[in-house]
């Protein structure tokens, strides 16, 4: 999608939740209003914005279609027919961010738009998606969950249990901070559980251990544990 088409496909979500769900509405609006001044040319220039855009657009699409089914049933049905990390994107998350006031969007809109987020974790992402993805696991990425949640996955093993993980290449002196804020956004965003990994890029096989650890503590980790590891 160009970068026109996603600005023309917002604003048509925008008329299109007003209709039938205003939470949708209001957020959709608020992202509207925020880049609507935003060229085309420059939107294309920012890759990490378009690609939030894109999310949004999909998330929308799809919570739409969700909420015109005719019933409760019916749409908690659909729901459920996803694979289990898109059906808590789309049946705990993703809701909530709708409903509840996300105390970091005004701070990562602004970063967003101004080019300050870089995304170094992208190919490491990427490399987790596809190895959990062969072991037949389920992996959910989104930069709401990301910026607001502090969650950079949410993965599925056997047990089809959610987990919400965070990575940090920081060195335990340097990552309490990130640590302490972590724990605090999941309890903020009613997460019950989750994973905060602390990998070392420069150990053999880092990412099939960052792997293997989130897919073992999506089936075991305990509700009410915010569990830190290193890698």
């Amino acid at each position: 999608m160009q970068a026109q088409e996603i600005k023309q496909r917002l604003q048509s979500l925008v008329e299109e939740a007003s209709i039938i769900e205003p939470k949708l509405a209001r957020r959709l609006e608020e992202i509207n209003r925020w880049v609507k001044n935003v060229k085309p040319g420059s939107l294309t220039a920012k890759p990490l914005l378009s690609l939030f855009l894109l999310q949004i657009i999909l998330d929308a699409d799809a919570w739409l279609k969700f909420q015109a089914l005719a019933s409760k049933d019916e749409q908690q049905d659909a729901i459920n027919a996803l694979n289990p990390t898109v059906r808590y994107w789309y049946s705990d998350l993703f809701p909530k961010w709708l409903s509840e006031y996300d105390p970091k969007f005004y701070i990562w809109k602004q970063k967003l738009m101004a080019g300050e987020f870089c995304h170094q974790d992208n190919n490491l992402i990427k490399s987790i998606a596809n190895s959990i993805n062969r072991q037949n696991g389920s992996i959910v990425q989104r930069y709401i969950a990301d910026l607001s949640m502090a969650t950079d996955i949410i993965v599925c093993n056997r047990q089809e249990k959610p987990l919400c993980v965070q990575f940090t290449s920081l060195a335990d002196e340097y990552s309490q901070q990130k640590l302490d804020d972590w724990q605090a956004s999941l309890r903020f965003w009613g997460v019950e559980r989750g994973l905060f990994l602390s990998y070392n890029p420069n150990v053999d096989d880092f990412v099939n251990r960052i792997v293997n650890i989130s897919l073992h503590n999506s089936d075991n980790l305990h509700v009410g544990i915010y569990l830190k590891f290193n890698v």
